[in-house]
């Protein structure tokens, strides 16, 4: 890269930005609908009843493994009338366990992604949900030393990245986002000032769907496209 860069601070999301993360809560829902198929009663879609108290229950529990488990467990129970075998719930238990204590695996290109940007930038991580499980995955990522600082945050809004580039002391225009949610990693900047890319992943937790918008923002096949967009950007 030659020139002065055009932003001070480059920020990336973890899951499915860094490393996979949505495969497994897609593996989970998959389950989730086989072991209670058989205790729904006729015409309940098991799948939609689980996504619809996933969403009741962010504002209580919030994002993250334990939230989903907790979420699974209560659909269980409201699916079936409260008829779900013990035996079901004790296998929910054990998905969010194995959920909880997987490795960690990191998308193609990663590190050295981050270490050639990381030699222009100052390098923030940015990601939101249960602050236990995602320091662990942090710390055991291989990833951490990469970065100047790491925020955990309940929500990815306006005002939780306002927070951010104002603890930074750096000016919105002069920082970047990168990840795979549009409602949480661009909007939300874009609405600030700031900029942002879109690495897009194959899975979206519904969640995360933004049905339509305007903005403006660059899409990237890939994360190892993300330094030869930055250098063209200065």
């Amino acid at each position: 890269m030659t020139g002065p860069a055009r932003f001070d601070v480059v920020a990336f999301d973890a899951d499915d930005t860094l490393w996979r993360s949505e495969d497994s809560f897609h593996a989970a829902e998959q389950r989730f609908v086989e072991l209670l198929g058989p205790h729904a009663p006729e015409g309940v879609d098991v799948a939609a009843a689980l996504s619809a108290i996933e969403r009741a229950n962010l504002s209580i529990s919030g994002y993250g493994v334990k939230a989903f488990t907790l979420s699974m467990i209560e659909a269980a129970i409201s699916i079936s009338g409260a008829r779900v075998p013990a035996s079901v719930i004790d296998e929910l238990l054990t998905i969010g366990r194995e959920m909880l204590t997987e490795h960690v695996h990191l998308l193609p290109h990663v590190p050295e992604v981050l270490a050639e940007v990381g030699r222009h930038h100052r390098l923030v991580l940015i990601t939101k949900g249960d602050l236990v499980h995602q320091t662990r995955k942090i710390t055991t990522s291989g990833l951490e030393h990469h970065f100047d600082h790491v925020e955990v945050v309940l929500e990815k809004d306006p005002d939780t990245y306002q927070r951010i580039v104002d603890h930074l002391d750096v000016a919105a225009d002069r920082f970047c986002m990168v990840g795979n949610s549009v409602r949480s990693d661009v909007l939300p900047v874009l609405e600030i000032g700031g900029h942002a890319v879109h690495v897009p992943y194959h899975l979206t937790w519904a969640v995360e769907h933004v049905e339509h918008h305007d903005a403006d923002f660059a899409e990237l096949a890939s994360i190892a496209d993300v330094p030869r967009w930055l250098a063209g950007a200065a």
